[in-house]
């Protein structure tokens, strides 16, 4: 089936050089079969453990590990506590990578993409060496090599902050217009337009996509799976 904004989706490829995959949720499903409720409660157990008093993680997050991290990080910022828990999100992350679930289309939408010569890099909140761990397992680091940027033991350099974006850009050798991101959330586009990048939206549900066009997504620039972009991929195209 014809995506109904083809010709879209097509001109965003065209003018493109360069596409930055946010990690969890484009390209996979990390916490698929290591619940990311049960890695946050984890998290704030171990708080409560080590800590003054609990973090007062916003209603509607308590079941979001990067929540509960950039939470410690503005309550104890630049402290050995930060910097342990940090560790143990990304000890979780590495342990999901062995149930993680390949997002539907996206091993053929980085190999076509490699394959015709984008420059692919990864710009994610979570940890560079799951990442890493995920993409060798799928045989797809090679697209990447060295672009894969993420989670620093800095919390307050997490997206929305485009700190990782930034590095993306200048690893690649990539200007902002001439760049794509594909993310799945309100804090990917922020970051991506903060720089001035291109935005693409994946939104694999209604709620998904409610919040990205809720934060100025346009429609048209939301996709509900990543099979409308091969879909429109010119074929035998390559990039100069």
């Amino acid at each position: 089936m014809t995506h109904p904004h083809a010709t879209e989706l097509r001109d965003l490829l065209a003018a493109t050089k360069c596409v930055l995959f946010d990690f969890d949720g484009p390209v996979c499903r990390l916490f698929d079969g290591h619940p990311a409720a049960a890695v946050a409660a984890g998290l704030r157990a171990w708080i409560a453990r080590h800590a003054a008093y609990d973090i007062p993680v916003p209603n509607g997050s308590v079941d979001d590990p990067h929540a509960v991290l950039i939470e410690a990080g503005q309550t104890y910022p630049d402290s050995e506590l930060v910097a342990q828990l940090e560790q143990l999100l990304t000890d979780e992350e590495l342990r999901a990578t062995s149930t993680a679930r390949p997002t539907e289309g996206a091993d053929r939408l980085i190999g076509r993409l490699g394959t015709a010569g984008f420059r692919l890099a990864i710009t994610t909140n979570n940890s560079p060496s799951a990442a890493r761990r995920y993409l060798e397992r799928e045989g797809l680091a090679e697209f990447f090599g060295d672009h894969i940027h993420g989670r620093t033991p800095d919390p307050r350099l997490l997206k929305p902050d485009p700190h990782c974006l930034r590095r993306a850009l200048e690893t690649t050798g990539s200007t902002a217009v001439e760049s794509l991101m594909i993310g799945d959330s309100p804090a990917d586009y922020l970051a991506a337009n903060q720089l001035g990048v291109p935005f693409l939206g994946y939104a694999r549900n209604e709620a998904k996509r409610r919040r990205l066009v809720n934060e100025g997504v346009a429609s048209s620039m939301c996709v509900s799976s990543l099979e409308s972009l091969l879909d429109v991929l010119e074929p035998g195209l390559s990039v100069e």
